[in-house]
């Protein structure tokens, strides 16, 4: 999907068959002054197309995740800092009401420094910790089998497994649960407290499938300390498949009730619970304390129309892959992490590897496959 200047290049299936491209690559060479393309492709095309679609000076809106691999996310940011086009990726609950609001509470001190925090997602509601079915028949005629793998090495089609939904789960095509949720819901964590790398990722899962992401699991990231945390390191866990953190482990009454979705943070002073949802607020605890209290709710912003005004020469929209490339970073981290549960991962962002663990260095990065290579990937 491209913008063009004075209006939009029409969906595929309305374009002649003239107009019909048999890759991105083609397209984007062929259709001249596009101001801007949006990627809602599944995860593993998110960086092939961007990539392109920056070194042609085009500024993109690519979905979360950013892309794929860790190694992706780390190359398509350096590329959008030099082409100095409008990039936003697509976490709109960044710009939500829930967020903005939540990050300024943290910022604005009224948890006290943060001793922990926490994140979790009622996903994956798609098929994780499966095996390859033996099964396979030829794709419907409507779809371009070769064309939707892409990058991805070559395998047989196998109806209502891969295509059109199930594919998160499968680490060739997706990034499962935490993936999908990860870029959203830890967020407002990374955002608040100032994070940078994570300096080690521990995953607490069932033994991996070879080919699918856990069914279920927690990831233990650990950060150096900034001036909104409490101690010189933080610890920030992930939850997902039915997985929830414990609230009389986390300041909480035991009996609360925690959204299907959503964050904490853990403060000296205060505990705030913030359901994921641009329109939901966050609740602070001890209730009794609390209750009442008029805190500051900042509005929403058009986080779409924040990356058009950017195309047009407005201001840089908030969550420009400078800002996005490294969150989505350490959200990958922790996808990394998942095929190796129980082992303590320790990362140097700096050499983009990690220290003593050649297994894990070889789930940063992805050989295209021949034929659908990329520059600069």
């Amino acid at each position: 999907e491209g913008r063009r200047r004075g209006g939009f290049v029409p969906a595929a299936e309305q374009w002649p068959k003239a107009r019909r491209y048999t890759d991105w690559r083609v397209m984007l060479e062929k259709e001249k002054n596009l101001d801007g393309v949006t990627v809602s492709t599944p995860d593993h095309m998110h960086a092939p197309v961007t990539m392109t679609a920056l070194q042609r000076g085009i500024g993109c809106y690519t979905q979360k995740p950013l892309t794929r691999t860790v190694h992706e996310s780390r190359r398509v940011t350096a590329a959008a800092a030099g082409a100095g086009v409008a990039t936003q990726m697509g976490n709109q609950h960044h710009n939500g009401t829930s967020y903005r609001t939540l990050v300024h509470l943290v910022q604005k001190g009224l948890l006290g420094k943060i001793k922990r925090a926490h994140a979790w997602s009622n996903r994956p509601i798609w098929p994780q910790g499966v095996g390859r079915p033996s099964a396979s028949e030829s794709p419907p005629e409507a779809l371009h089998w070769d064309l939707w793998l892409g990058v991805a090495p070559h395998r047989p089609f196998a109806p209502d497994v891969y295509h059109p939904f199930k594919w998160r789960g499968w680490h060739d095509f997706g990034t499962g649960a935490l993936g999908d949720m990860g870029c959203h819901i830890l967020d407002p964590i990374y955002w608040a407290l100032e994070l940078t790398a994570p300096t080690s990722i521990l995953c607490e899962a069932l033994p991996p499938q070879k080919e699918t992401f856990p069914t279920a699991e927690r990831i233990h990231y650990r950060f150096s300390g900034t001036k909104r945390t409490a101690g010189k390191t933080i610890e920030v866990t992930w939850h997902d498949g039915g997985n929830l953190p414990v609230p009389a482990e986390c300041d909480l009454p035991g009996d609360t009730k925690l959204p299907p979705n959503g964050c904490m943070f853990v403060g000296e002073r205060a505990v705030a619970v913030c359901p994921h949802g641009s329109g939901k607020l966050p609740s602070l605890y001890p209730e009794k304390v609390f209750k009442g209290l008029d805190f500051e709710v900042l509005p929403s912003i058009d986080h779409y129309g924040q990356w058009i005004a950017g195309l047009k020469g407005g201001e840089k929209p908030t969550s420009g892959f400078d800002y996005a490339g490294p969150l989505c970073e350490t959200v990958l981290l922790g996808c990394v992490a998942s095929r190796l549960p129980g082992v303590r991962l320790s990362w140097d962002p700096h050499s983009l590897r990690f220290k003593s663990n050649k297994a894990a260095d070889n789930f940063l990065h992805q050989e295209y496959r021949k034929g659908w290579e990329v520059e600069g990937i």
